[in-house]
């Protein structure tokens, strides 16, 4: 297919790869992009059927209202435009520029976002475009993320099965350099200065100063400024009938969020959290001081403070049937314990760390079993 500005993108050519994370301010980086307007499709995709496919809201060139977004191809004579008026893009920016961004948070990096990820790469470069510093900003207390920052490479990296055997990209944008925007000079903002190609959003999707724009703004929007907008349907709870886990949220209208991992996490129903986030939830910790591991002649035992932890825990308990990964040592099975000041762990091996011990800090990962009662 033909992305942006006529240049062709092949999903068998693009192979698998890891994610590459930067933080950008929008303001400090200018695309030119052709004046001609360009097709833009939106889209509502249904996630509960098993092979889900675009239908066409609208479309502005007659000649595309038969094809679905993943067969048509843009003309390149509809953005034809003398080289020298195009102002080279920075090398950061041009991996993101022509590619179809997902919008969101990204907080959890749930199945809801995993599906986002899914429609973006049916018709481009799948990116994931999220803000950071929102905390900081907005005067929020802050919170340990359920996905620990050096980790977030691992999840969209396991993706990439989803997505035609791509690993969707994270740029991570300064939540202080779109602040004030309103929803029309952010759109302005994707199109000019990153020249990114369309968005992917949710149908509960909002954006702008004070969330004053809404998904069918979105699509307005993105027609004005020659980029494609598909909006997707919500990726609901299973269980939310049964749970009702979120009655004050207002925003809560049953869909899988990270406000309902968080929830799962607090509860310490890790089952539950498998199913929202489509995969274990992992733990990581660092390890600076191996002086609190123990042998016997059957087990080890090791201890760390909760100050180490990189992520959000479960609910405090003990834990059964969880999963030690170390370095590139195969999982140990292990027992788990939960406290309000430190995390116990306890191990039926006893070469566990023979060969890397000797470092001074490591990093830990911990899948959960289930919580004993």
């Amino acid at each position: 297919m033909l992305a942006c500005g006529g240049s062709r993108i092949s999903h068998q050519n693009l192979g698998s790869r890891f994610c590459s994370t930067g933080i950008f301010h929008l303001s400090s980086f200018t695309v030119k992009l052709p004046s001609s307007a360009a097709a833009t499709v939106a889209a509502i995709v249904d996630n509960n059927s098993h092979n889900p496919r675009f239908h066409p809201r609208f479309v502005s060139s007659s000649s595309l209202q038969s094809k679905s977004p993943g067969d048509i191809h843009f003309p390149p004579d509809s953005f034809s435009q003398r080289e020298d008026d195009h102002e080279k893009p920075s090398e950061a920016l041009s991996s993101v520029a022509g590619g179809i961004v997902a919008l969101g948070k990204f907080d959890a990096l749930h199945i809801g976002h995993r599906e986002l990820a899914i429609q973006a790469s049916k018709v481009g470069t799948p990116h994931l475009l999220s803000f950071v510093g929102m905390a900081e900003v907005l005067g929020w207390d802050p919170r340990p993320p359920v996905v620990a920052q050096c980790d977030r490479e691992r999840v969209l990296s396991s993706w990439a099965p989803y997505c035609g055997n791509v690993v969707p990209k994270e740029f991570q944008v300064q939540f202080m350099s779109v602040r004030h925007l309103s929803p029309r000079q952010f759109v302005e903002k994707l199109a000019r200065e990153l020249g990114v190609c369309g968005v992917v959003a949710g149908e509960n999707y909002r954006f702008g100063y004070k969330a004053a724009g809404d998904a069918s703004e979105l699509v307005r929007l993105c027609d004005e400024f020659g980029m494609g907008a598909y909006i997707i349907n919500s990726v609901m709870d299973r269980h939310q009938d049964a749970r009702n886990m979120s009655r004050l949220d207002l925003k809560d209208r049953g869909q899988v969020s990270s406000t309902r991992v968080r929830q799962a996490l607090a509860e310490g129903d890790m089952k539950y959290v498998s199913e929202l986030l489509g995969r274990p939830h992992r733990l990581l910790l660092t390890i600076k001081n191996w002086e609190s591991l123990t042998s016997t002649s059957s087990t080890q035992r090791m201890s760390a403070p909760r100050s180490s932890l990189l992520n959000l825990p479960p609910k405090d308990g003990f834990y059964e049937n969880c999963s030690l990964l170390f370095g590139e040592q195969n999982a140990v099975t292990c027992r788990v314990s939960i406290n309000t000041s430190h995390i116990h762990l306890e191990m039926d091996r006893v070469d566990f760390c023979d060969n890397d011990c000797s470092q001074k800090s490591q990093v830990l990962g911990i899948e959960f079993g289930e919580l004993k009662s």
